[in-house]
């Protein structure tokens, strides 16, 4: 298979590690980017419009970026040589978007059912990535991923699957300061974008 990166794939990395960057040297001069950027609770005095797009750009650190970026490079540019890069681009951006509104759901149900405390903005790419996740193993289930912890190979289909219950299941526990209902909004988005497509025949797998 062809390894270099397709337009879109690099754009994107390059884009997320510019920003990253950018917050660096934003903190320095006392500037917290993250807060003007990422995703604020829509009844916050801090929240836009336009963090619904800016926060998926948005990494709180290093790790967080790496790893989100991996995966783009890993899974992104393969889904993108298959279906072209504007394509791709849509998908992408419904399913960062998707997952943004899914997270600002599940805090509505919080502050509902009385458990909404101070909220951290949502940052990272990781719903839109979680959506690429779900593309590559809907169109190619069997091919197989070497996991790194532990390392064995397992078929793409059974990795989403795992996942997406993983994430599910954190989220509703509420486990760690990490926005896992923005991750299963991101496939939720993703796989019904892909069932939309699927059904007016646009993609195939």
């Amino acid at each position: 298979m062809n390894q270099s990166l397709p337009p879109v794939t690099k754009n994107l990395l390059i884009i997320n590690v510019l920003v990253y960057l950018g917050t660096l040297v934003a903190t320095r001069y006392g500037i917290w980017l993250e807060g003007m950027l990422g995703l604020h609770f829509v009844w916050s005095p801090y929240f836009k419009i336009y963090q619904l797009l800016t926060y998926m750009f948005v990494h709180a650190g290093f790790w967080h970026l790496f790893f989100n970026m991996f995966s783009l490079w890993m899974f992104g540019r393969i889904i993108e040589m298959a279906w072209g890069s504007r394509r791709f681009l849509l998908f992408y951006m419904v399913c960062g978007i998707g997952a943004g509104l899914s997270q600002e759901v599940f805090q509505f149900v919080q502050l509902y059912s009385g458990f909404l405390g101070a909220l951290a903005p949502t940052v990272g790419a990781s719903g839109a990535i979680y959506g690429i996740l779900l593309a590559f193993g809907m169109t190619f289930p069997n091919e197989r991923i070497m996991l790194l912890i532990p390392p064995i190979p397992m078929k793409a289909k059974w990795f989403v699957i795992i996942y997406g219950v993983i994430e599910l299941f954190l989220g509703w526990r509420g486990v760690g300061n990490v926005a896992h209902f923005a991750h299963v909004g991101g496939m939720l988005w993703g796989f019904l974008l892909l069932h939309w497509w699927k059904q007016r025949g646009i993609i195939r797998f």
